[in-house]
């Protein structure tokens, strides 16, 4: 599982997930289709928040 930030957000963006707003710690992204993922603003997360992250957006984590 892919726990650095920058990289997740960037594999989002490919499927069609668009930045939504800045909550108080985290990012909101939004999907059509998939609703919405919050990512936090760390360089690296944890294997469970990127576990998470990686269940919301479908990708089979």
């Amino acid at each position: 599982m892919e726990t650095n930030t920058a990289k997740i957000i960037k594999r989002l963006k490919m499927e069609g997930w668009v930045f939504n707003r800045h909550g108080s710690a985290h990012d909101i992204y939004r999907h059509p289709a998939k609703g919405f993922v919050q990512v936090p603003r760390h360089r690296k997360l944890s294997p469970g928040v990127a576990g998470s992250i990686a269940k919301k957006a479908g990708w089979g984590a």
